[in-house]
Protein backbone atom coordinates (compact mmCIF):
# COMPACT_ATOMS: atom_id res chain seq x y z
CA UNK A 1 0.00 0.00 0.00
CA UNK A 2 1.21 3.75 -0.66
CA UNK A 3 0.02 6.97 0.47
CA UNK A 4 0.59 10.18 -1.39
CA UNK A 5 -0.21 14.25 -0.20
CA UNK A 6 -0.32 17.07 -2.01
CA UNK A 7 -0.97 20.73 -1.68
CA UNK A 8 -2.09 22.61 -5.10
CA UNK A 9 -3.85 26.09 -5.22
CA UNK A 10 -7.11 26.46 -6.60
CA UNK A 11 -7.09 28.08 -10.03
CA UNK A 12 -10.16 29.88 -8.86
CA UNK A 13 -12.00 30.62 -5.67
CA UNK A 14 -12.85 27.16 -4.12
CA UNK A 15 -16.63 27.05 -3.57
CA UNK A 16 -18.49 24.32 -1.30
CA UNK A 17 -20.06 23.27 -4.50
CA UNK A 18 -16.75 22.48 -6.26
CA UNK A 19 -15.62 20.41 -3.91
CA UNK A 20 -18.66 18.15 -3.37
CA UNK A 21 -18.13 17.63 -7.37
CA UNK A 22 -14.52 17.12 -6.92
CA UNK A 23 -15.95 14.50 -3.77
CA UNK A 24 -18.25 12.66 -6.19
CA UNK A 25 -16.53 12.03 -8.88
CA UNK A 26 -13.31 10.82 -7.20
CA UNK A 27 -15.34 8.44 -4.67
CA UNK A 28 -16.21 6.73 -7.74
CA UNK A 29 -12.96 6.39 -9.54
CA UNK A 30 -11.66 5.78 -6.22
CA UNK A 31 -14.48 2.57 -5.37
CA UNK A 32 -13.74 1.25 -8.79
CA UNK A 33 -9.58 1.25 -7.85
CA UNK A 34 -9.41 0.29 -4.33
CA UNK A 35 -8.14 3.76 -3.11
CA UNK A 36 -9.35 5.74 0.03
CA UNK A 37 -8.59 9.37 0.67
CA UNK A 38 -9.04 12.98 2.06
CA UNK A 39 -9.29 16.22 0.93
CA UNK A 40 -8.80 19.41 2.48
CA UNK A 41 -10.03 22.91 1.15
CA UNK A 42 -9.93 26.18 2.20
CA UNK A 43 -11.51 29.06 -0.02
CA UNK A 44 -7.74 28.83 -1.53
CA UNK A 45 -6.14 25.94 -1.78
CA UNK A 46 -6.45 21.73 -1.65
CA UNK A 47 -4.70 19.61 0.56
CA UNK A 48 -5.36 15.55 -0.08
CA UNK A 49 -4.18 12.62 0.90
CA UNK A 50 -4.25 9.42 -1.35
CA UNK A 51 -3.89 5.97 -0.35
CA UNK A 52 -4.52 2.67 -2.19
CA UNK A 53 -1.77 0.71 -4.50
CA UNK A 54 1.40 2.08 -6.16
CA UNK A 55 -0.14 2.02 -9.57
CA UNK A 56 -3.79 3.00 -8.80
CA UNK A 57 -2.76 5.97 -6.33
CA UNK A 58 0.26 7.18 -9.30
CA UNK A 59 -2.40 7.13 -11.92
CA UNK A 60 -5.16 9.49 -9.55
CA UNK A 61 -2.66 12.11 -8.99
CA UNK A 62 -1.67 12.31 -12.55
CA UNK A 63 -5.34 12.83 -13.36
CA UNK A 64 -5.04 15.34 -10.48
CA UNK A 65 -1.99 17.06 -12.18
CA UNK A 66 -3.97 17.28 -15.47
CA UNK A 67 -6.84 18.93 -13.92
CA UNK A 68 -7.48 22.47 -14.86
CA UNK A 69 -8.98 23.34 -11.00
CA UNK A 70 -5.44 22.95 -9.77
CA UNK A 71 -1.97 25.12 -10.12
CA UNK A 72 1.05 25.12 -7.92
CA UNK A 73 0.45 21.07 -7.45
CA UNK A 74 3.08 20.50 -4.54
CA UNK A 75 4.36 16.68 -3.86
CA UNK A 76 4.80 16.29 -0.32
CA UNK A 77 5.26 12.70 -0.44
CA UNK A 78 4.85 9.54 -2.06
CA UNK A 79 5.86 6.32 -0.41
CA UNK A 80 5.25 2.89 1.47
CA UNK A 81 2.86 3.21 3.85
CA UNK A 82 1.90 0.28 6.75
CA UNK A 83 -1.18 1.06 7.61
CA UNK A 84 -4.34 2.45 5.99
CA UNK A 85 -5.05 5.82 7.57
CA UNK A 86 -8.36 6.25 5.97
CA UNK A 87 -9.84 2.93 5.27
CA UNK A 88 -13.20 2.74 4.48
CA UNK A 89 -13.41 6.44 3.03
CA UNK A 90 -13.41 6.19 -0.52
CA UNK A 91 -13.22 9.94 -0.06
CA UNK A 92 -13.96 12.10 2.39
CA UNK A 93 -14.03 15.99 2.55
CA UNK A 94 -13.48 18.97 5.10
CA UNK A 95 -14.15 22.45 4.15
CA UNK A 96 -12.04 25.02 6.80
CA UNK A 97 -14.16 28.22 4.99
CA UNK A 98 -14.81 30.13 8.43
CA UNK A 99 -17.87 28.05 9.63
CA UNK A 100 -16.04 27.48 12.75
CA UNK A 101 -14.14 30.70 13.63
CA UNK A 102 -12.63 29.17 16.85
CA UNK A 103 -11.46 25.89 14.90
CA UNK A 104 -10.14 27.98 12.21
CA UNK A 105 -8.30 30.57 14.49
CA UNK A 106 -6.98 27.57 16.39
CA UNK A 107 -5.46 25.43 12.88
CA UNK A 108 -3.67 29.35 12.05
CA UNK A 109 -2.31 29.72 15.04
CA UNK A 110 -1.12 25.71 14.92
CA UNK A 111 -0.18 25.73 11.24
CA UNK A 112 -0.26 29.44 10.01
CA UNK A 113 -2.25 31.22 7.74
CA UNK A 114 -1.90 31.50 3.82
CA UNK A 115 -4.28 33.87 1.69
CA UNK A 116 -6.17 34.50 4.64
CA UNK A 117 -7.21 30.51 5.57
CA UNK A 118 -5.16 28.42 7.35
CA UNK A 119 -1.96 26.92 5.30
CA UNK A 120 -1.39 23.71 4.44
CA UNK A 121 1.82 22.59 6.02
CA UNK A 122 4.45 21.10 2.90
CA UNK A 123 5.68 18.07 5.50
CA UNK A 124 3.85 14.95 5.58
CA UNK A 125 3.83 14.22 9.30
CA UNK A 126 2.29 18.20 10.26
CA UNK A 127 -0.38 17.65 6.89
CA UNK A 128 -1.21 14.18 8.22
CA UNK A 129 -1.25 15.93 11.57
CA UNK A 130 -3.43 18.69 10.58
CA UNK A 131 -6.17 16.13 9.41
CA UNK A 132 -6.22 14.76 12.57
CA UNK A 133 -6.66 17.83 14.18
CA UNK A 134 -9.88 18.34 12.03
CA UNK A 135 -11.00 14.78 12.69
CA UNK A 136 -11.03 15.39 16.32
CA UNK A 137 -13.66 18.19 16.04
CA UNK A 138 -17.08 17.59 15.93
CA UNK A 139 -18.69 20.41 14.14
CA UNK A 140 -16.79 20.93 11.44
CA UNK A 141 -18.39 20.51 8.08
CA UNK A 142 -18.10 17.27 6.25
CA UNK A 143 -18.38 17.85 2.87
CA UNK A 144 -18.48 14.42 1.57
Amino acid sequence: MFRLIYKSRSAERIQRDTVRDILRTSAELNRENRITGVLLATSTHFLQVIEGGFEEVNATFMRIVADPRHEDIRLISFGPAEDWLFEGWVMRGFGVFGENPELEAELKEKYGEEDGGVRFPERSWRALALIHDIRMVDNIPDLS
